[in-house]
């Protein structure tokens, strides 16, 4: 995904998982205080997890391309 860092694209690869990671949890396991969950948060929790596994499989693991 960041081809033009270089070497440094592993680096910036596993600090892209670690973010959209917990940007992903935090978004899909998020409830108020009555328990219910925000869509907004479940939206954008999602998004992020797409972009996970997309790095994840395509830039880090080398499994897929598209």
């Amino acid at each position: 995904m960041f081809e033009s860092a270089g070497e440094m694209e592993p680096l910036i690869n596993l600090i892209f998982l670690g973010t959209t990671g917990f940007i992903a949890l935090h978004g899909i396991r998020f409830r108020d205080e009555k328990g219910n969950s925000d869509f907004v948060r479940l939206l954008f929790g999602c998004i992020a997890a797409l972009f996970f596994f997309k790095v994840l499989f395509q830039d880090m693991l080398e499994l897929v391309q598209f």
